[in-house]
């Protein structure tokens, strides 16, 4: 069985391991969609997310559209990239159901959490902050909602006393690159039989703000 084409659809460093694992085991990633260029740092220094950084290394062409939906050129350039699939880790914006609806074999989301648990931008810090014990990864098949989509595989992995959103963030970007490599194959050839997500179970968590960093002294 040919390896399909991949868009690969990513920003922050949580991401690049997926990046990294697909190109290893030579999925043809055709192109590298990603958040544009922002301001960082007190000097405010103009600087590419680091799937794209990781992208240019290898070649892959990237596309960095201001926003996905109601974009017509966001549509036809993704459609134009004749892709079998997206695969999509932190991209950081939702995407509308006219680009879900673009590659033949769907798209594939790598969470970090156990869905249908932590659903929403924040799992890692979440998880942490509630004192979960264990959290993980989930693959599923994207629909147009936040995170509830059909769910392929999971993984668990334990939250130590010493972790923090860095540290667990490093262990589950390590994790969910593996996961994917154990998906994409099985998904493919439909052995993994996409699951339904127990919605009663589920649990929606809010962005971070800025005031969710404040700490009482008193305490």
């Amino acid at each position: 069985m040919s390896k399909p084409r991949i868009v690969f659809m990513g920003t922050p460093d949580f991401a690049v391991p997926c990046l990294e694992a697909l190109i290893q085991a030579g999925y043809p990633v055709v192109m590298a969609v990603t958040q544009p260029d922002k301001p960082v740092g007190r000097k405010r220094v103009l600087t590419a997310p680091p799937v794209k950084q990781t992208a240019q290394a290898h070649g892959i062409p990237v596309y960095q559209p201001a926003k996905v939906k109601n974009n017509p050129e966001a549509l036809s350039t993704l459609s134009e990239v004749n892709a079998d699939l997206f695969v999509v880790v932190a991209y950081g914006k939702i995407l509308p159901q006219s680009i879900l609806d673009i590659p033949g074999h769907g798209c594939i989301n790598v969470h970090a959490s156990l869905l249908p648990e932590y659903r929403g931008s924040a799992p890692i810090q979440w998880s942490i902050v509630n004192g979960e014990s264990v959290t993980g990864v989930t693959t599923m098949v994207m629909d147009a909602g936040m995170d509830t989509g059909d769910m392929l595989l999971k993984t668990e992995i334990e939250i130590s006393h010493q972790d923090t959103a860095v540290t667990l963030s490093d262990k589950l970007s390590q994790a969910g690159a593996q996961l994917l490599l154990e998906t994409l194959p099985g998904y493919l050839s439909g052995e993994v039989k996409p699951i339904p997500q127990d919605n009663a179970a589920a649990t929606s968590i809010p962005m971070l703000k800025k005031e969710d960093g404040e700490i009482d002294w008193t305490q």
